[in-house]
């Protein structure tokens, strides 16, 4: 089975139609991902790009549930016997452990293991320097532009400020490693 073009087809099917400008974004990161293969084997490669291209599934109509996309995502993503590993990235993505301690949803969460690793924090990486139009910007940029579009109020708005430091921390080792290899990322 090719996961990337599996996940592309199951990204489009839940996403273009509905959800268009969550499709911009997840095909934005899922570019973003593509540009930083070779500092992952093949597999890891082509798992780290699948998996930025149904990050974001858990938004889906039908899928959402639980308020916490992350959660809602894997377990749909589970059902559909997607790797296990891909699961647990969706899950985690993006400091989702904080989103879910705000929610209550900490031991649902629990189902998955956060694998705290440099393709960890590539996805986080892709993630946070991606608009929702699928263009590249900066962390400081999407960290905002999240707070804008949610409101002061939001439990979303509350995650981004608490996350901060450890999104901003996957960001930098993953610039780090990219400038290390020579790999233009802007």
């Amino acid at each position: 089975m090719d996961v990337t073009a599996w996940a592309s087809e199951l990204g489009a099917t839940l996403l273009a139609g509905r959800l268009s400008r969550r499709w911009n974004h997840v095909q934005g990161v899922g570019g973003r991902l593509r540009a930083v293969e070779r500092l992952f084997s093949t597999g890891d490669a082509d798992l780290l790009v699948a998996t930025g291209l149904v990050h974001d599934i858990g938004y889906a109509p039908g899928l959402a549930d639980t308020g916490l996309h992350a959660l809602d995502g894997a377990r749909y993503l589970r059902k559909v016997e997607a790797p296990e590993r891909m699961c647990a990235l969706v899950a985690h993505h993006s400091a989702a452990h904080v989103e879910a301690e705000l929610r209550g949803l900490t031991d649902a969460l629990g189902d998955w293991a956060d694998e705290r690793t440099p393709l960890r924090d590539a996805l986080w990486w892709a993630d946070m320097t991606t608009s929702p139009d699928g263009e590249v910007v900066t962390f400081e940029e999407r960290a905002k532009e999240i707070q804008q579009r949610y409101g002061p109020d939001d439990v979303v708005s509350t995650f981004i400020q608490m996350a901060r430091p450890e999104l901003a921390g996957a960001v930098e080792r993953t610039e780090a490693r990219l400038r290390a290899a020579g790999i233009n990322y802007v």
